[in-house]
């Protein structure tokens, strides 16, 4: 199995190099399997991709675990040879996750935010606010950060851990002062208001994956340009997009772009907010898949 070890060869502007040619290659194949055992949870994302191969991620959700002191959250990533199938790696899921997760925002905002933005809000100070710290810094050296998070405990301690990063102690306050909002909550409500927002902004959506999850509010959706890594797996699957559709509150053609749809995803005014809804896939699993596995081998120069 490749796992943690495999981070000393990876780097986060590598990976999204690995994205733009992933992306360049035929339409992926993706599809879920969910299974349930009362709270106990299986879920089965795979994706096909001509030249890459087939990747089937698999994550198991068993609360129960929490209680006797084992991890909630297991599940691996099984790699399968484009040419004849054969099982070619097994990845830590984890490892992948992390990746992948941040890894796509940071595809997104290289398109998106004003290559001059130096004041990043990361709210959320969980695993992936800590992955989005790291990732943004990499595209982003000078920038300054700043973290807000409900528990104020929780942004002091990612704040400490890192240079040039500060707690921001008022939510609103911190996103009006930020060039980039990158969330990462857990919320079933929105913790963003479109009226915070000021021009040229880049507002970027992560932690909302259920149907009914939201982070902002329809005043974000009105005033913003709408981005998605997928239409597939963002419209009818996640609440940020499927209750506004539903509502009538946006249309589908309000969704300007997604990742496949090249130089359509862009800035194309420094006062336009741009906003950006990541919902992952199993197509971005394997992308993902496919740096670490070379890297690891040492066939990728990740410098």
């Amino acid at each position: 199995m490749i796992g943690a070890e495999a981070e000393a060869e990876l780097d986060w502007l590598g990976l999204v190099r690995a994205f733009e040619d992933g992306f360049s290659r035929p339409r992926a194949s993706v599809g879920d399997t969910f299974l349930n055992r009362g709270s106990d949870v299986m879920l089965t994302r795979s994706a096909w991709i001509e030249g890459l191969g087939i990747a089937v991620k698999t994550a198991t959700l068993f609360p129960a675990n929490a209680a006797a002191g084992k991890p909630v959250i297991g599940g691996g990533v099984s790699v399968y040879s484009d040419a004849d199938g054969a099982l070619e790696a097994i990845l830590d899921f984890a490892l992948v996750t992390k990746w992948k997760t941040a890894g796509d925002s940071l595809f997104g905002a290289r398109k998106l935010a004003r290559p001059d933005s130096r004041r990043i809000l990361i709210v959320g100070a969980g695993v992936v606010g800590r992955s989005l710290r790291q990732a943004y810094g990499a595209l982003f050296p000078g920038a300054r950060f700043a973290v807000w998070n409900r528990t104020p405990e929780k942004a002091i301690a990612l704040a400490d851990a890192h240079p040039d990063t500060v707690a921001a102690p008022d939510l609103e306050a911190a996103v009006g002062e930020a060039d980039i909002v990158a969330s990462a909550t857990m919320s079933s409500t929105p913790v963003l208001k479109g009226a915070w927002f000021r021009p040229g902004q880049h507002i970027d959506l992560i932690g909302a994956y259920k149907a009914d999850m939201r982070e902002v509010d329809d005043e974000a959706l009105r005033r913003a340009t709408i981005h998605v890594d997928s239409r597939d797996t963002t419209f009818h699957h996640i609440g940020e997009l499927k209750i506004p559709l539903e509502a009538g509150t946006i249309t589908e053609e309000d969704v300007v772009s997604d990742h496949y749809d090249g130089d359509a995803m862009r800035r194309r005014a420094d006062g336009e907010i741009t906003l950006f809804k990541n919902g992952g896939g199993a197509h971005m699993d394997l992308m993902t898949c496919r740096y670490i596995m070379e890297a690891a081998m040492g066939d990728r120069d990740s410098a």
